[in-house]
């Protein structure tokens, strides 16, 4: 009898709209791989039904704080129902963008300087001498993240207004120029490292990762071969250092503009990454010669608790 999958998706996060996507495209892949397939929008009520349901497995493919903090982890634990991606301690770690620094850097992970501020003190006055980035420490697909450009006489005033949803913290980093890298890695190996360009405005914010056409993915990146083999072996410690299983991507900066810092810094590990077809981590994996349909499949045969 093939396995029942209950895929998680949607959720109450700022990003639920790229999870129902993700959830979504999973959901019609893993049927077509032959399992029994469930399609639960994750809600409050999400103990009692994964009770009544009692799946064998549960896909997450949720995003954001909940489905990628370790909170629906802690859940999927006491109801012995086993996941795919990283499990408790991990998922909390990663999403903690400034805790997750820490203990990368601890693994010889170079990692953007930085400083945790209070949003009205970081609206006040410059955190750090711009050019400067200012990000929710506990958000992901660039929700909320602000850059503020060289010569800009004011701070961000968003930061103080009601607007403001993403915590009372926010961490400032200094902008890093140049390229923007992002590699998969898929249990304890790296996947191809694809270099992101947007294609309208400067950088790749939310509409860029997520509007059709928004950005252009160099698969593989064009880089001097060390540098390309420097990334995959950065991804794969931050990974590990983390403690992640499953699948995860991390994102990265490496300055080689004219004249630039030679820099090659992890900003983040994503213990759930956008999968969908066209999404960056099915990609890699495509190029590796996995489909789609194998990519989940192995994500549901990898799944476990203790995780």
């Amino acid at each position: 009898m093939s396995k029942h999958v209950a895929v998680l998706l949607g959720g109450t996060s700022a990003e639920r709209e790229v999870s129902l996507s993700s959830g979504a495209a999973c959901a019609a892949a893993l049927e077509g791989e032959g399992y029994r397939v469930t399609r639960v929008d994750v809600g409050p009520d999400i103990a009692a039904v994964l009770t009544d349901l009692r799946p064998d497995v549960a896909f997450n493919a949720l995003h954001g704080p909940d489905g990628e903090d370790g909170t629906i982890q802690g859940l999927l634990e006491i109801l012995k129902i086993p996941y795919t991606h990283s499990g408790v301690l991990a998922s909390a770690l990663a999403m903690n963008k400034e805790r997750a620094k820490t203990v990368m850097h601890a693994a010889g992970v170079d990692v953007p300087a930085g400083r945790i501020v209070n949003r009205f003190e970081a609206a006040k006055n410059h955190p750090l001498p711009p050019p400067y980035v200012v990000k929710p420490i506990a958000e992901g697909s660039s929700v909320g993240v602000i850059i503020v450009r060289d010569g800009r006489s004011h701070p961000p005033q968003i930061l103080a207004s009601e607007e403001w949803k993403f915590g009372e913290q926010v961490l400032a980093e200094p902008y890093i120029a140049g390229r923007e890298l992002t590699c998969g890695v898929m249990g304890d190996k790296a996947l191809g490292v694809i270099e992101v360009k947007a294609s309208t405005g400067e950088w790749y914010d939310y509409d860029a990762k997520y509007a059709p056409g928004g950005s252009v993915h160099v698969l593989p990146a064009e880089l001097k071969p060390n540098v390309y083999q420097r990334v995959q072996e950065l991804s794969l410690t931050a990974h590990q250092a983390l403690g992640c299983r499953g699948v995860s991507r991390a994102d990265l900066r490496y300055d080689d503009t004219p004249g630039g810092t030679g820099l090659l810094v992890v900003l983040e590990v994503n213990t759930q990454p956008g999968m969908t077809q066209t999404s960056l981590v099915p990609e890699m994996a495509a190029h590796a010669g996995l489909g789609f349909g194998e990519l989940v499949r192995w994500m549901v045969e990898d799944a476990s608790l203790n995780r």
